[in-house]
């Protein structure tokens, strides 16, 4: 965040020493503050044109002429909603204040657009073998097969990376050395990139019994290689940080109607006549948010599925939460799900 005192003046300084700051910033706003920060007011460029074509003085106060209604946000207002914000109200900065309205930060247009950088490790599954995809599979991983102009885990990959993620590990097993050929330690897309290898298949779980022992002491992002995603990987970490989670699985909403009437019975008694019902249940995406505890209560060696190892951890009054998506997912499974990722590939990856 930008040093405020650049931009901060006291209600008594002339117009002339606010335009002397406007002039000499990149952001055009000057903050009119109390000694302890307290934010009274804005003034721009446009608010001093202004006020020199009503023949103000240049030697009055910046007070006759800043904003007193100035639109500010609070730490807690997300990334998302101050791009918003100042998309909306044309803004190429915004104030940050606490709960007292004393300016703590100046968040700029320009940092807004950067993705939050985070330093958490990024699990991605990428051993399997992919048998109802063959002959496509018969010699290369799913997760390399070409989905547009580059594989599958490229889109995962800098999907992540366009989120302010760069610290990946991946779990191979067969035909590992076209992964590790094409992506290398990482450095070409400005990431980290380091592998673990599965000699035989541990379960949906299992690799994480070979991820080394010094990963940063962070909840850890493990999914399958195997998925087309839009969804905002910061979003689901701040909810599980918010929600005080020890896990929290990845799900999507899905229906099923049912064409006919459904009948009810017990003891051959109908007890209730339900006409083309829709049931309504919730899908996992093979997308996980898993604290350091989880992680390392798997073994190396250790064979587990996901379910499984979350299931022992909910018997242990651990809080494994879900975090709902709405955007788009994919599930590269079989044919149909790869040429639908043909198709859907320019509308949402481009």
């Amino acid at each position: 965040m930008r040093n405020v005192a650049e931009v901060i003046v006291a209600p008594e300084a002339t117009i002339r020493e606010a335009m002397r700051l406007l002039d000499k910033g990149a952001q055009r706003i000057v903050l009119v503050c109390t000694p302890d920060n307290m934010l009274l007011g804005t003034v721009t460029d446009g608010d001093t044109r202004r006020a020199l074509l009503r023949d103000a003085n240049m030697h009055d106060p910046v007070s006759s002429v800043m904003n007193t209604e100035p639109l500010t946000v609070t730490r807690s207002t997300t990334r998302e909603q101050r791009l918003k914000l100042m998309n909306e109200h044309e803004l190429t900065a915004i104030p940050i204040v606490n709960e007292h309205q004393q300016v703590i930060e100046l968040e700029t247009l320009h940092q807004a657009m950067q993705p939050e950088q985070h330093e958490n490790p990024v699990f991605i599954m990428a051993g399997g073998f992919g048998t109802r995809l063959q002959p496509l599979t018969d010699h290369c991983p799913k997760p390399m097969l070409r989905v547009g102009e580059k594989p599958m885990l490229e889109h995962l990959i800098s999907q992540f990376i366009s989120h302010g993620f760069h610290n990946f590990y991946i779990s191979t097993h067969y035909l590992p050395e076209i992964i590790r050929n094409h992506f290398g330690d990482g450095s070409a897309w400005s990431a980290s990139i380091q592998y673990v290898h599965e000699d035989q298949p541990l379960g949906t779980g299992g690799a994480l019994g070979l991820l080394p022992p010094d990963l940063p002491d962070m909840p850890l992002i493990m999914m399958n290689g195997d998925v087309l995603t839009k969804l905002s990987y910061s979003q689901l970490l701040r909810h599980h940080e918010n929600n005080h989670f020890d896990a929290t699985v990845c799900v999507r909403e899905d229906e099923h109607r049912v064409p006919f009437g459904v009948i009810e019975t017990e003891n051959e008694l109908i007890t209730n006549m339900v006409e083309k019902p829709t049931y309504r249940y919730k899908i996992n995406t093979g997308i996980y948010i898993l604290n350091p505890s989880i992680v390392h209560s798997v073994k190396f060696g250790q064979r587990i599925d996901m379910p499984t190892l979350l299931e022992q951890h909910m018997q242990e009054s651990k809080r494994i939460g879900t975090y709902i998506s709405y955007d788009y997912w994919l599930d590269i499974g079989q044919m149909k799900d790869y040429q639908k990722a043909q198709r859907d590939i320019d509308v949402h990856f481009k």
